[in-house]
């Protein structure tokens, strides 16, 4: 008789919050879940509104780790809401036990980073970004990015699976994106300017994300700090067509779900 493989579950990245800058239009800044096939939960950056729409995904308290792409406002907005939802949160209800959130960050920001530790609640943890970091089941490397302030993009690939996921965070373009996203099985990327503004020093414009993606040879592009004005229609439409017909590419909308 024939065997019957088991499928194989995946990774899942979940969006909560999608525009860059500031909150609008009933949705929140940069803030993603990402869920291992072992049931680890991460949050990847925590901008505004994110506490309140991970809510619609699960229980706060049953985050295991976040990590932080920079140290801008838009992307650690909720981090405060967040640790005081832990805080109060009655022990025992809910199976909630107190546990200490680890919450990962960069060094070159010394205040930031000493923010991240709250007694009893959350402790800051540097990320190594010589040598990588072992979140849970995630092998995560990181690469400096063009932006105004320090910003780490991070290659996140799960152990188990050995599926990957890039994350920009936030930047402009630079040539060694393309090696460091190179077959990803997922390409989530700043796209905060159409064609017209291709080369800004700050973020990445819907051709670049596009070509990135295309000379990476990655499997889906997803487009995330989203712009408040403008087509969004527009936007994906010149993505797609920097990507090429073999790259599966989507624009982020809070609670849209991706397999890897």
């Amino acid at each position: 008789s024939k065997k019957i493989k088991k499928a194989r579950k995946k990774m899942k990245l979940t969006a909560l919050g999608v525009w860059g800058g500031y909150p609008t239009r009933d949705a929140g800044t940069t803030s993603y879940l990402l869920q291992s096939e072992s049931g680890f939960n991460m949050l990847l950056d925590c901008g505004s509104r994110a506490v309140t729409e991970l809510e619609h995904e699960l229980q706060p308290t049953q985050l295991d780790a976040v990590i932080l792409s920079h140290y801008h406002e838009d992307h650690i907005a909720d981090l405060g809401a967040l640790r005081q939802y832990r805080q109060l949160y009655p022990l025992g209800q809910d199976g909630w036990d107190g546990m200490m959130l680890p919450i990962y960050g960069h060094g070159e920001n010394e205040y930031e980073f000493s923010k991240l530790t709250l007694d009893k609640v959350s402790e800051g943890h540097l990320y190594d970004v010589e040598n990588g970091t072992k979140v849970g089941p995630f092998d995560i490397t990181f690469l400096k990015t063009v932006h105004p302030v320090v910003n780490y993009a991070m290659r996140i690939v799960e152990r188990r699976t050995g599926q990957v996921l890039i994350y920009t965070g936030d930047t402009g373009y630079f040539d060694e994106l393309t090696d460091f996203a190179k077959e990803a099985d997922l390409l989530l990327a700043d796209v905060y300017f159409f064609k017209d503004k291709a080369k800004m020093p700050n973020h990445l414009s819907s051709i670049e994300a596009g070509q990135i993606a295309k000379d990476a040879k990655v499997k889906k592009l997803i487009l995330t700090h989203l712009p408040q004005f403008g087509d969004l229609d527009i936007l994906l439409t010149e993505a797609k067509e920097a990507a090429g017909d073999t790259i599966i590419t989507d624009l982020a909308v809070p609670h849209k779900k991706w397999q890897l």
